[in-house]
């Protein structure tokens, strides 16, 4: 095998707390993670000494800022091997926005070259390089529906919660989740998210109920500064969305829906204000 090509899913946070700031100068979380059917094309192809990477969206970075140079220098440390890579990235999904573009193409690249190279690594192996390159890469190998906490890498699988309709909502602005954490006052939260009555919602499939319990701690800080995120949640609501929230640190917003005709309306409305709207499910 000389070239694979692998879907590259997004994720996005159907609850997120920040607990603490750890001493390490990282920050402890609590949340359910959830994939999505949105996703970028990643192609690996063998060379024979360093990496090319290409993508079709000129924001994204062809260096070593790029989480997929990270993936397959740290899976050369791990298992010797000296070869070079072609990646193409062919980018659906959008940047900085709170839906782990990046650490999803990190993730697809150490899937891929496992299997170029056949380096027969478990999916725990590899996510325990992938904790070496992001927090949110594990779970773009493990996929499905988890609730992550330590900073994102500690991973319980959950049952599936797949096939409901999401419509996403990206006001083009990207936001550094650095600034997101720089800029929140941890100790203004007096109340901590009930995570595991969420993940009881989810099971039993009350989407009314989850719709009603969905939180994150990180969208004040985003929508005191971009107030057209708030607009965007305002308008899911308005539309019949049973729950919206702010992805990660955002600015992407996403709509939780049971009535596919309420989903197109509301889709209709938002592309009239934002430039990035999607349709999707969960996967």
């Amino acid at each position: 095998m000389n070239e694979i090509a692998l879907e590259s899913y997004a994720k996005i946070n159907l609850a997120l707390d920040i607990l603490y700031k750890r001493d390490d100068g990282y920050h402890e979380i609590n949340t359910i993670m959830q994939q999505i059917d949105l996703k970028d094309r990643v192609v690996i192809r063998n060379k024979d000494s360093g990496i090319d990477i290409q993508c079709n969206n000129k924001d994204v970075p062809i260096d070593r800022n790029n989480l997929v140079y990270k993936a397959w220098e740290k899976i050369r440390e791990k298992t010797g091997i000296n070869r070079g890579v072609g990646i193409i990235i062919d980018k659906k999904i959008p940047i900085a926005a709170g839906l782990a573009g990046g650490s999803s193409n990190g993730g697809a690249v150490l899937k891929g070259l496992n299997l170029l190279w056949d380096l027969n690594l478990s999916d725990e192996e590899l996510m325990e390089i992938g904790k070496k390159i992001g927090a949110d890469v594990p779970f773009c190998i493990m996929g499905g529906t988890a609730w992550a906490r330590g900073i994102g890498e500690k991973l319980t699988k959950l049952k599936g919660f797949s096939g409901y309709n999401i419509l996403l909502a990206n006001v083009g602005i990207p936001v550094s989740t650095e600034w997101v954490y720089k800029n929140m006052d941890l100790k203004s939260i007096h109340e901590r998210i009930d995570i595991e009555r969420i993940i009881k919602y989810m099971e039993e499939g009350n989407l009314l109920k989850l719709g009603q319990s969905i939180e994150n701690v990180m969208e004040p800080v985003v929508m005191t500064k971009y107030p057209q995120v708030k607009m965007v949640k305002e308008d899911m609501i308005k539309f019949g969305a049973l729950g919206s929230l702010m992805s990660g640190s955002g600015p992407t917003v996403f709509g939780l829906f049971d009535d596919e005709e309420k989903l197109y309306r509301c889709k209709r409305e938002l592309e009239k204000k934002v430039p990035n709207v999607f349709v999707t499910k969960t996967l």
